[in-house]
């Protein structure tokens, strides 16, 4: 009896120490995504494509939008616009603008991102493109471009809104698309407290997740009484930013929750690597070219996304062409950069020709034969 008793004591310690599976992560939200920022991988879904109210979550795609005119020129930081009466007339969370009062881009900006500000939203819509309704043409233009097919957009705020709808997958594509691109936005996503208008209004973000998770980064909550709560929360830690998105989750509390639960698998799951060359790589010998070698380079980015246990044993090895002809084409495949752990071959990274080599002409032939004769005389 007691040998069957601490059989079964070691056997519960066991199955207690052992690593659950992805699969037994679970959130109560009925949609729900983790994503990947740098390369875009996908680490957990629970019905992602559910087409689903936004709510204010819908405002990632206006800041990326105004972003977007920000580096294009159409705005800067400290451009001013004048509220409209339509802008001031959106109610529900706002800053209380006054019809013709005229704030900064910059301040507007922080509104949105730290209060959720309805009426700043269609403020700086209506400064990119003239109209909300001309901005909200370009935010579904936008959401094509970027593939979100489950998304369409009937205002630049996710106030409630007959069709305006979109999922889980889609939020964090768009999520992945302003944080990528546009990390310069973390300076007003990332603030707990501040203030406007010489400090006489008081902002106090939305998202919980900035005081109370490490290494939170963002993004933007959302709640509507038939959208419930929403959040497409980011948060990086040892390089690695990832996106988590909640849909429909039935209190503010769960939504916080939620977003923890998938940051904190995937954060004790992966990591993120950056892949390159252990040694130099060496010039490629080029015949009949203008030159006698070419470069080779890594193709495309370097970021391996990986299960921390393989991530802690990666090897490398470098195969490239002894010799080749020219003509040489930039971007020509000429060798593989294979990144292993143990035996399971993780990436082979393609090494491509970093120039163009054009093939010599019969003329140039004669030069450099003519210039080796006088040279040996």
């Amino acid at each position: 009896m007691k040998r069957m008793f601490a059989l079964l004591c070691a056997v519960l310690c066991a199955v207690l120490t052992l690593e659950l599976p992805a699969e037994a992560v679970e959130v109560a939200a009925p949609s729900a995504i983790l994503m990947e920022k740098e390369t875009g991988t996908v680490l957990y879904t629970k019905d992602e494509h559910a087409r689903l109210e936004p709510a204010s979550v819908t405002k990632v795609m206006t800041l990326l939008l105004t972003m977007e005119a920000i580096d294009a020129g159409v705005l800067a930081w400290d451009t001013i616009i004048t509220a409209s009466a339509h802008a001031c007339s959106m109610g529900g969370s706002q800053i209380w603008l006054k019809e013709n009062e005229q704030m900064s881009v910059q301040d507007m900006v922080k509104a949105v991102c730290v209060v959720s500000a309805n009426d700043c939203a269609v403020a700086l819509g209506e400064a990119v493109s003239g109209s909300e309704g001309a901005f909200v043409e370009r935010m579904n233009q936008r959401a094509r471009e970027l593939g979100m097919n489950d998304t369409t957009f009937k205002n630049a705020t996710g106030l409630p809104a007959e069709g305006h709808l979109s999922s889980a997958y889609d939020i964090a594509v768009m999520s992945r698309e302003l944080i990528l691109h546009h990390p310069e936005l973390r300076q007003y996503t990332t603030i707990w407290m501040d203030t406007l208008r010489g400090g006489a209004s008081e902002l106090v973000n939305t998202n919980k997740l900035i005081r109370f998770y490490e290494g939170a980064t963002g993004l933007k909550t959302g709640s509507t009484d038939n959208a419930l709560y929403c959040l497409s929360g980011t948060a990086e830690r040892d390089g690695m930013e990832l996106i988590a998105v909640i849909m429909k989750d039935a209190t503010s509390a769960q939504r916080f929750e939620d977003a923890k639960v998938l940051l904190n698998h995937g954060f004790s799951t992966y990591a993120l690597k950056h892949i390159s060359p252990e040694a130099a790589l060496p010039p490629i010998p080029v015949t009949l070219g203008t030159q006698a070698t070419v470069q080779p380079v890594m193709e495309g980015g370097s970021a391996l996304l990986l299960e921390k246990a393989q991530a802690a044993n990666l090897a490398q090895t470098v195969t490239l062409a002894e010799c080749v002809e020219a003509p040489v084409a930039k971007g020509m495949r000429l060798g593989t950069l294979t990144v292993t752990s143990g035996e399971a071959v993780l990436a082979e990274i393609p090494l491509i020709a970093g120039e163009d080599v054009p093939r010599i002409t019969y003329g140039q032939m004669l030069a450099r034969l003519l210039r080796m004769a006088f040279l040996s005389v």
